[in-house]
């Protein structure tokens, strides 16, 4: 075919090229396009079809499978924070913030964490090793609660109660679970007073970084207790003349303390108990929290020092960069190898 523009003459050919003047103009231009097209058809069948090399660690091939978290101790122990709501004022029982922070502290030591503003069901039990409580009056429980309770604990569940979690309308119930509880409705409290602690069991390991030292806080008393067994007393005070404590000043109160009981047909059982949390920056002093670490290892029944001393390896080398340097563990927390207690 030939065309005529401004006096000239162009010959498209059979196969679309087109010639002006003698020149093969339009061929090159297709040639280069089918080209292009059919590179870029094969790109995108090599992404469909390669292994999928920017999968995160631990799903390997399977993109259905849950990807690991990064840094976490898959072999750590299990542990459920059981935690609510905020009540009274600024900085106190700051129930929600403990299981945001704690649960992070936890896993960067190691452990394996899951939680709730509410009280753990059969199913998040299955696995756990130790519940840490810190929950106003958690005493206050469903009977379907209370049946998951008792089956955790007669397996060899081990608690820590933190603060007015050992608070409920049944003392002697949550007694027989925590070693020691406080009825709901009594003035059995100092409010915010100074609590000087002496230390009891100085060789305790829970005990180790642990001095008389005092805090501003809260302290409880009229405590009902449980008696055989009875519970091992780690740390007491003597109770502060405010004006709720009344004829109770200067009584000498466990305020730290373990129990191990066995539930008849069930396998031993361990709960540690701190009553003070009442001002939630007592969190951070490092006495208490290295002594809280030692407490909450103790009653999972693992090495009492696993969390204290465990250091993250160092993190899988990504995109060929090198393997990051392990993290430093946070404050307050030391490094160290594990150890165990009596």
């Amino acid at each position: 075919m030939t065309c005529r523009r401004n006096g000239d003459e162009t010959s498209i050919g059979p196969v679309g090229s087109a010639t002006a003047g003698g020149a093969d103009r339009g061929f090159p231009k297709t040639r280069v396009l089918h080209l292009v097209c059919g590179a870029l058809f094969l790109l995108i069948l090599a992404g469909v079809f390669a292994p999928r090399g920017w999968a995160q660690a631990g799903r390997g091939m399977d993109p259905l499978a849950v990807p690991s978290i990064p840094g976490q101790n898959l072999k750590g122990m299990h542990i459920y924070i059981w935690s609510g709501l905020k009540s009274h004022g600024p900085g106190q029982h700051d129930y929600p913030q403990f299981l945001a922070y704690w649960s992070k502290l936890l896993t960067d030591r190691g452990a394996v964490v899951d939680g709730a503003l509410h009280a753990p069901a059969s199913a998040d039990l299955e696995h756990t090793d130790v519940v840490v409580i810190y929950k106003g009056d958690a005493g206050y429980i469903t009977a379907s609660t209370k049946a998951a309770l008792d089956a955790y604990v007669k397996r060899g569940g081990g608690l820590v109660s933190l603060h007015d979690s050992l608070c409920g309308p049944d003392p002697v119930y949550f007694a027989s679970l925590l070693g020691g509880a406080k009825r709901h409705s009594e003035v059995n409290y100092t409010l915010d007073a100074s609590i000087p602690y002496t230390v009891v069991d100085k060789a305790d390991p829970i005990m180790k970084d642990m001095t008389d030292l005092t805090i501003e806080d809260e302290a409880f008393f009229l405590m009902t207790w449980a008696k055989d067994p009875a519970i091992h007393v780690l740390a007491t005070t003597k109770i502060a003349a405010t004006r709720s404590a009344g004829e109770h000043k200067d009584e000498i109160v466990p305020q730290m303390w373990t129990y191990e009981h066995t539930v008849p047909g069930g396998q031993p059982a361990r709960a540690f108990v701190w009553m003070q949390g009442h001002t939630y920056s007592n969190f951070s002093n490092t006495q208490i929290q290295r002594t809280l670490l030692r407490g909450i290892s103790w009653a999972a029944k693992k090495p009492v020092d696993e969390l204290v001393n465990y250091v993250a390896p160092p993190r899988p080398a990504r995109g060929g960069m090198p393997p990051a340097a392990a993290g430093a563990p946070p404050a307050g927390t030391g490094t160290g190898s594990g150890g165990g207690r009596r």
